[in-house]
């Protein structure tokens, strides 16, 4: 938790900076777009007779995107942090919530949409997460516990800011776990890394479908050659938004993992509420 509040901490620092009306170093090269939000949900029952535990839950956010462009040259970077609560009667207070991702692109300009690429991407989460399933509760993760590190050469499709696929068939890629968690998420038991070399395809859409709504898809395709390259890890994510004003939205959050390294069944996760938010935009 220590680690999350930091974060947020280094995030509003950074806001505040960016809002100062003095002469900074940044660039004009530079376009420099920020969004805080807050997701809240609630669902309270009274004497309804088909059942139903009062919930009340929250999401906080940050997405930060600084990108670069200079003539043939586009170096696109974004931080996603997210960390949410629900409580539910009688289970008292549990995370839904709990992802710190770096993504890092960097292309240099072949022909039309095309460019020769490099990229970076790091996640992992902050807290420790449980199986509520088992009694007593049983930790399946921690902050680094698992880590993910890629990164590798590719050719980047990229049309705009907002549609664009990068695919990169030589990616490296670590796993970090901590002692507690060695033996998990591919890595070997008495170890704490794992290497695995493979072909990764990455994909941005958000797309208008009609005034005030927009939809956002964010798709990573992994396979392994090393070890069961027939095995393709899927981490998909779909924001659907419907916009009231320029603080306001609803929105719903879908998310997808597949990675049998970390479980046999497919992840799901559902989010919907609504969303309190803040854009900032600097050239």
């Amino acid at each position: 938790m220590k680690n999350f509040l930091f974060t947020c901490l280094l995030a509003i620092s950074t806001f505040g900076y960016s809002q100062e009306e003095k002469k900074d170093s940044i660039s004009s090269k530079w376009n420099v777009t920020g969004q805080f939000s807050f997701l809240f949900n609630q669902s309270s029952f009274s004497n309804w007779k088909s059942g139903g535990d009062n919930t009340i839950a929250g999401n906080f956010g940050v997405n930060y995107d600084f990108n670069f462009k200079n003539k043939d040259w586009n170096w696109d970077n974004r931080v996603i942090t997210v960390y949410g609560l629900s409580n539910v009667k009688g289970t008292g207070a549990r995370k839904n919530s709990d992802r710190f991702e770096y993504n890092s692109l960097l292309g240099k300009k072949s022909k039309k949409n095309w460019f020769l690429s490099f990229f970076l991407n790091f996640k992992t989460q902050y807290t420790k997460g449980f199986d509520y399933k088992k009694t007593p509760k049983v930790a399946i993760s921690d902050f680094f516990a698992p880590a993910y590190l890629s990164f590798g050469p590719g050719m980047l499709w990229k049309k705009s800011d907002y549609m664009k696929v990068n695919i990169a068939p030589a990616t490296a890629r670590f796993t970090f776990v901590t002692d507690e968690f060695s033996g998990k998420y591919g890595v070997e038991q008495g170890k704490n890394t794992n290497l695995a070399l493979g072909f990764r395809l990455s994909a941005y859409f958000k797309i208008k479908l009609m005034e005030n709504v927009t939809m956002q898809n964010i798709i990573v395709i992994y396979s392994d050659y090393l070890e069961k390259a027939q095995n393709v890890d899927l981490d998909y994510q779909m924001r659907f938004s419907v916009s009231v004003n320029k603080y306001m939205s609803m929105d719903i959050l879908l998310h997808t993992l597949i990675d049998d390294n970390a479980s046999s069944n497919v992840q799901l996760k559902e989010i919907f509420g609504l969303n309190l938010k803040y854009v900032f935009h600097k050239m």
